[in-house]
């Protein structure tokens, strides 16, 4: 029995020892590698010193103390952690490691000169956790300058190449000094806090959704000599389906030859979002939505086009230089594409009363706006409210804007030149418009004012529509209106549609729709055409366009005017003119349109039917008046409105003319 005891103790003693000797031996295997990976860090030129570390075996957890590291950079980036401790640690593979839990303690990072503008940049996070980590096994370089841009490639370089179930900050911090106030010896600057951080699902380079409750900020800078102050906070910042590796691609000039199309982004919210700012502004949005952000890598290198923009208090830049930005800025613009953004609920506090807004929205390919959309506008003008229900651009093409701009920076454009213009937007269109008409308190409406255009040859659209329905009173000081206001009429109404295009195979330009309503007064609707139109017609060169519509031949014209009131007005207008009365004016117009018949109907039969149909147009109010011309031959255009002004009775003869009126 003796023998037995002292043989168990022999073999507990032989297991303990065996423990605390594996124990031991994983300590110092631990130990051994972070020591390396401080090396590693130390042989690429940088700092890097840590204290305590400890290594329990039982739960495979690592702690490691006050972590400095201080890139080898002119201007150093310098990196501090109080502690650093991984629960559950493993090792996957030779080339990775893996940890339950990952927490980060007092994490500060101080950077240098990041842009030209910011003198020194320092960020803060109290605690940062991360959760189910796996990721490489060794440290990544240094940064190799202290660029803000370089940064945040090494940061999302990092970031893609880890997986983690989530990564939570409850605070983090990052406050700036500017370069010009640095250079002055104040601390203007700024401070900028995030609060609730929270990304889920990291996974290959992709994360499923990231959350911040609230970022807040207060900027100090200076303004005419007056300090300003500017503070707001962003709450319930939302995104979903985030490519972390395509956004790492526009920081690396390695992927400036990356001409693929990324998706970085499938949705994004945010708000309310609220700014004051002193003196005299205050901000608010209800909300804002992005969807669907897509990158190029080639053209949107940021550290390339950022390199480009001078420093403040540098000289500005030479018109070869600005051309070569504005080129830059062009290309970056052409490398984004966003399905849909939107903003909800602008209103804003000025010295002239409150602006609103209810919403903007536009998306944008390839540099390009498709529609840019701007609703519910309520702000005060000097005489009064002033109101837009929709205001849009049906396309603007940004990019191309920019390389025009960038070829008019050395010189004045020839107005051949400023017709390129022209194609980079396809229409407007503006709609619920309330504005106050000079002092009088009446307002003019805008109920639709629609014009688009397109079908471009060369410069020049060959396709035009306007369409205009508005509303506006009338002045009983301007002497060009006082005749109606003189006949009872306080308030003109217009309601227009009035469309052109040109048919190439064809050759046919025609006015069509082209209709005029003006209340009160008369209604009309009119067609033109002109026939064999050569493209040539529509160059921006004048000899070559005026050679060309010495071809172009008139086509029919057909008019339709039906009177509600217009007739009455103008009699009575001449009546007041000559001192008669309204009977009497209405007989010397008949008379006068009688005489002219008489005269020109010998040569032209057709025209004593037309002089006929006005003259019952004009003696009884309220007839519709139908006019078609048809030519006879074949008309060159020019001829017929140069004989116009010398002959006009030889200019009709050119048409058969058909002429009635009817109720």
């Amino acid at each position: 029995m003796k023998k037995i005891l002292l043989g168990l103790i022999a073999v507990a003693a032989l297991a303990a020892g065996g423990y605390f000797g594996f124990d031991f031996y994983a300590q110092r295997r631990v130990i051994r590698d972070v020591e390396a990976a401080f090396e590693q860090v130390r042989a690429a030129g940088a700092k890097a010193s840590h204290g305590k570390i400890a290594f329990d075996v039982k739960s495979r957890t690592l702690t490691i103390s006050d972590i400095a590291t201080e890139s080898g950079a002119q201007a150093p980036v310098n990196v501090r952690i109080a502690s650093l401790t991984m629960t559950g640690l493993g090792q996957p593979d030779a080339g990775r490691i893996s940890a339950d839990n990952i927490e980060f303690s007092d994490v500060e990072m101080a950077v240098a000169g990041p842009t030209p503008a910011i003198a020194s940049l320092t960020h803060k996070a109290p605690r940062i956790t991360v959760k189910n980590y796996s990721g490489p096994a060794t440290l990544p370089p240094p940064p190799a300058s202290s660029s803000i841009f370089e940064l945040y490639r090494i940061a999302f370089a990092q970031l893609a190449s880890v997986n983690a179930s989530s990564v939570t900050a409850p605070k983090l911090t990052s406050t700036m000094i500017f370069a010009a106030a640095a250079h002055a010896g104040d601390k203007a600057g700024g401070e900028l806090t995030y609060l609730g951080l929270a990304i889920e699902n990291i996974r290959d380079g992709k994360i499923a959704s990231s959350k911040t409750d609230k970022f807040a900020f207060t900027i100090d800078s200076e303004a005419a000599g007056k300090p300003v102050k500017m503070t707001g906070d962003l709450s319930n910042l939302v995104a979903t389906e985030i490519d972390v590796g395509a956004i790492a691609a526009m920081y690396d000039p390695a992927k400036a030859n990356d001409n693929r199309e990324y998706r970085a982004q499938g949705h994004a919210s945010a708000g309310p979002f609220v700014i004051a700012a002193t003196p005299g502004l205050n901000m608010r949005i209800d909300g804002m939505t992005v969807d669907d952000v897509r990158i190029n890598p080639s053209r949107m290198q940021l550290p390339a086009l950022m390199a480009m923009i001078p420093a403040p208090g540098n000289p500005s830049p030479s018109p070869a230089q600005a051309r070569e930005l504005l080129e830059k800025m062009a290309s970056f613009y052409s490398g984004v594409g966003i399905g849909n953004a939107e903003m909800r609920g602008l209103s804003v506090e000025t010295p002239q009363g409150p602006f609103k807004l209810s919403s903007m929205r536009f998306n944008f390919e390839h540099g390009k706006i498709a529609e840019l959309a701007i609703e519910g506008l309520d702000a005060r003008a000097p005489n009064g409210p002033f109101k837009v229900g929709r205001f849009a651009l049906k396309s603007l093409d940004v990019a191309s804007f920019m390389r025009l701009s960038a070829q008019f920076a050395a010189e004045k454009p020839s107005a051949e030149q400023a017709l390129a213009l022209f194609p980079l937007i396809e229409g407007v269109e503006v709609k619920g418009v309330t504005s106050p008409y000079k002092a009088t308190g009446k307002p003019v409406n805008i109920d639709v004012l629609s014009l688009d255009w397109g079908q471009f040859v060369g410069t020049i659209p060959s396709k035009l529509r306007l369409v205009a329905k508005m509303a506006a009173p009338l002045d009983a000081t301007d002497p060009r209106q006082q005749p109606l206001v003189a006949a009872g009429i306080d308030r003109m109404a217009v309601d227009a549609d009035l469309g052109a295009a040109w048919t190439e195979a064809s050759r046919v330009f025609a006015l069509e729709p082209v209709r005029l309503d003006m209340a009160g007064l008369l209604n009309a609707s009119a067609k033109l055409s002109l026939a064999n139109v050569p493209r040539e017609a529509f160059s921006t060169s004048a000899a070559e366009s005026m050679g060309a519509a010495a071809q172009i031949e008139a086509g029919a014209i057909e008019l339709t005017v039906h009177d509600l009131g217009v007739i009455d007005l103008a009699i009575a207008q001449f009546a007041r003119t000559q001192s008669v009365s309204r009977d009497e004016a209405r007989n010397a117009v008949l008379n006068s349109i009688k005489a002219q018949g008489e005269a020109i109907g010998g040569a032209n039969p057709d025209a004593t039917a037309l002089v006929t149909a006005i003259s019952q147009f004009i003696e009884t109010p309220g007839q519709t008046l139908v006019i078609k011309l048809t030519p006879r031959a074949k008309a060159p255009a020019l001829q017929l409105l140069q004989l116009l002004k010398t002959d006009p009775q030889s200019a009709l003869a050119q048409f058969k003319i058909e002429a009635s009126t009817g109720l």
